[in-house]
């Protein structure tokens, strides 16, 4: 178990004796009525108030190759049953919001083990549990009054912020992106003036680190400008402000409630995996086939040191693989971001080559001797890639694809005509490959062609994001074979090269269309997916910071001529904001349904078939507010405003139903809250499912596997990974803590085994 003393969360004053007890007998029903485990723990949790509902029971051991971890929640009359715990010694511990942690006793599989939980003597005590977001609801932002800002001279706010919705974006996708706010080590250890914090947000790891390679000064660098574009000074005053009330013992307003309903009957497992470095995300299986790679290796990503990680689950080993580079595990030449798996097992993975490392070793003044070259000459010659006529691709390579085979236990990486960063398979026969990451054109990869040539200028094809906007245009949805648009680029109506809130672009403000010419859009692609019905591409753009949208990319039959593009916003209210923002990511349920996630709080949905207009001169973003629905998550908002002091990452839709609670569940990764969210879309209800040990679950991603469909609930379960960038910001990362990898399985009740 952590060290969780040097953390300042846990007061031994606080600490009871647990072990095995008699329970008094107003009691015999519910201990009569505990399952005997053979291969497992069971018990009952009772405190001082009796049976406690809704709490965590928490075996942990360090006898396994890698420690492992195995978490699950008391039913309404404080019963527990921990399944399927591999021979080892485990420590054994009770967790829940109100109480205090009780201390470990030491048992094994096969035992009855009853607890003895411990209330919380005082509020504060408590309050030390509460996930992320209860703490940073805290904050006090400037009100709607105070905008647009006015600039140093002014009211200290950046004239850039021209709304609070614009405040709020940074907030969650600047400040927010790569670790929690509001965790112990953001509230807790800083000087709680402006000072102190433009102190904190200065440091950053060096050279070799463990964690972050080569990149920590690079991250410092960049939250120094993130700072710089809220103004400041008015920056830095809200988080010393907001610091300084919690150490003078303000608390938060809102307490989480307990687990309810199904969210009593998950199971966690945890992994340790990853050697304590900072892992993006992972992947376990062919997304459209979750029974590829059966109870076989997890596979993560660690951009900052350029390697693959993986770990199995069965025999409980962690293992690593470098990417292609100088052989060293800080690797100057290789960023790795995101993995994928095919229908082979492999998994493929992109990389951004040097970008963050360049920065941390200019930031120390060191001198890089290979700087980026240009990109492949097939980018740009017409002759060599019939892309290149249609858009060609100059500039410097800074983006690469890569596939690890585990069979060969072989990487072979090479560069890509476009910015890779996340990734996805089409459903057609050569098993195309998506990419998002660039800010002009959607890329791919026919895999079929290069699994046979080995030849990326045959395999890679691009087409720059060109929406149907001119007067000839009509409403109808374009055939597979149809040119929709001026195929003479020099003929478009091209965007501004911004990516400021309030700007034109392809975003920020409305778009203005020229009645002759079809109209190019930019901005940043991140989350995507593909649609399983017409096999149209996805991506959330997430640039210019505000309004973020959807864009939505159909090849046709004869690209890059055929291709077609479409750009979808959340609504535009009548004060001026909108409805949603910061989107993150989109997926597709099993019928064709897209869902999205953004940062201000909201599950959606967007049915395409219900716009009244695709395409034609109105078709620049605002002209389908009719596909849109909502679902607002759970949790505090910021103080003074409606927006979830939560943040929406990524999500995944459950097409088969590989957790437990049915086919096409939109699932989401609540990155401040220490839990995955899953929305029934029946209800509209919005389940949490919290890791409440160690504390500072923050994933980036999750899928689905099937590892045995014969064996119902244990068969199959989601994986998602701690994937905070500074892993110390986790419970015990002072003493060294390291990514988790974690498995949620859904069983039929509290009790099941």
């Amino acid at each position: 178990m952590r060290n969780r003393m040097k953390l300042g969360l846990f007061a031994s004053t606080c600490f009871v004796a647990v072990g095995v007890t008699s329970l008094p007998s107003a009691h015999a029903a519910s201990t009569a009525s505990v399952p005997s485990v053979s291969e497992g723990l069971s018990g009952v949790v009772t405190s001082s108030k009796g049976p406690e509902a809704g709490v965590w029971v928490i075996a942990e051991t360090r006898d396994l190759p890698t420690r492992l971890i195995k978490i699950v929640v008391t039913d309404d009359q404080g019963r527990y049953v921990l399944p399927e715990l591999p021979k080892a010694n485990y420590s054994v511990w009770v967790r829940g919001y109100g109480l205090v942690d009780s201390k470990p006793v030491k048992s094994a599989p096969g035992k009855r083990v009853d607890l003895t939980a411990v209330i919380a003597p005082d509020a504060k005590s408590a309050a030390e549990y509460y996930p992320a977001n209860y703490w940073f609801s805290m904050i006090k932002i400037p009100g709607v009054g105070e905008f647009p800002g006015t600039g140093p001279k002014g009211n200290g706010i950046s004239p850039r912020m021209k709304t609070q919705q614009d405040w709020h974006v940074m907030l969650k996708e600047n400040c927010q992106m790569c670790h929690q706010l509001g965790n112990a080590y953001t509230r807790n250890y800083v000087d709680h003036t402006p000072e102190g914090w433009a102190q904190r947000i200065t440091m950053g790891r060096d050279f070799g680190d463990q964690t972050m390679g080569n990149t920590g000064l690079a991250y410092a660098k960049i939250m120094q400008n993130n700072m710089t574009l809220f103004g400041r000074e008015r920056g830095l005053s809200m988080y010393a402000d907001w610091s300084k009330r919690i150490a003078e013992g303000e608390l938060p307003k809102e307490s989480p409630p307990r687990p309810q309903g199904l969210e009593r009957n998950v199971v966690l497992t945890l992994w340790d995996w990853g050697h304590n470095r900072f892992i993006h995300d992972e992947i376990s299986t062919d997304r459209r086939n979750p029974t590829v790679s059966a109870n076989g290796l997890v596979y993560g990503v660690s951009p900052t040191t350029g390697r693959i990680e993986s770990l199995d689950p069965v025999n409980n080993v962690a293992k690593s693989v470098a990417l292609p580079g100088d052989g060293k595990d800080y690797d100057i030449n290789v960023f790795a971001h995101n993995p994928m798996v095919d229908q082979k097992g492999r998994v493929w993975v992109t990389d951004s080559t040097r970008s963050r490392q360049v920065l941390s070793a200019e930031a120390k003044g060191i001198k890089i001797d290979a700087p980026l070259g240009d990109r492949a000459d097939y980018c740009t010659d017409p002759t060599l890639n019939k892309y290149a006529k249609y858009f060609p691709r100059p500039g410097k390579n800074s983006s690469q694809v890569g596939v690890y085979d585990p069979a060969t236990n072989k990487v072979n990486l090479f560069p890509a005509c476009y910015g890779a960063h996340h990734l996805g398979f089409g459903n057609d026969a050569n098993n195309t490959l998506y990419f998002s990451g660039d800010t002009n054109v959607v890329g791919w990869l026919d895999t079929k062609v290069y699994d046979e040539t080995h030849d990326p200028s045959k395999a890679q094809g691009w087409c720059p994001m060109v929406l149907n906007t001119s007067e000839k245009a009509t409403n109808k949805l374009p055939g597979p074979s149809e040119v929709t648009v001026t195929p003479d680029y020099k003929q478009w109506k091209e965007p501004l090269n911004v990516t400021a809130a309030g700007d034109e672009g392809g975003g920020g403000g409305e778009l203005k269309v020229e009645s002759d010419k079809d109209t190019r859009i930019s901005g940043f692609l991140y989350g995507m997916d593909v649609n399983p019905k017409d096999d149209s591409v996805w991506f959330a753009k997430t640039s210019p910071s505000m309004p973020t949208g959807i864009v939505r990319m159909e090849r046709g039959t004869n690209p890059p001529e055929t291709c077609h593009t479409e750009y979808y916003e959340p609504p535009k209210m009548a004060d001026g904001t909108y409805r949603a923002f910061d989107v993150r990511a989109v997926s597709f349920d099993s019928n064709g349904l897209a869902w999205a996630t953004f940062g201000s709080g909201q599950f959606a949905s967007f049915d395409r078939k219900k716009c009244k207009v695709v395409s034609g001169p109105t078709a620049t973003g605002q002209h389908c507010p009719e596909g849109w629905t909502f679902y607002d998550i759970p949790g505090p908002r910021i103080q003074g405003t409606n927006v979830q002091a939560d943040w929406n990452y990524q999500n995944w839709t459950d097409r088969f139903d590989t957790f437990g609670m049915g086919k096409d569940v939109p699932l989401s990764n609540g990155t401040n809250s220490d839990s995955l969210l899953a929305l029934q879309p029946e209800t509209g209800k919005v389940l949490q499912f919290r890791v409440p040990y160690p504390m500072g679950f923050y994933s980036r991603g999750m899928d689905g596997r099937i590892d045995n469909p014969k064996t119902g609930w244990k068969g199959k379960g989601i994986w998602a990974t701690f994937g905070s960038g500074p892993v110390w910001h986790q419970e015990g990362g002072l003493d060294g803590e390291g990514p988790q990898l974690v498995h949620f399985q859904m069983r039929p009740d509290p009790l099941a085994h």
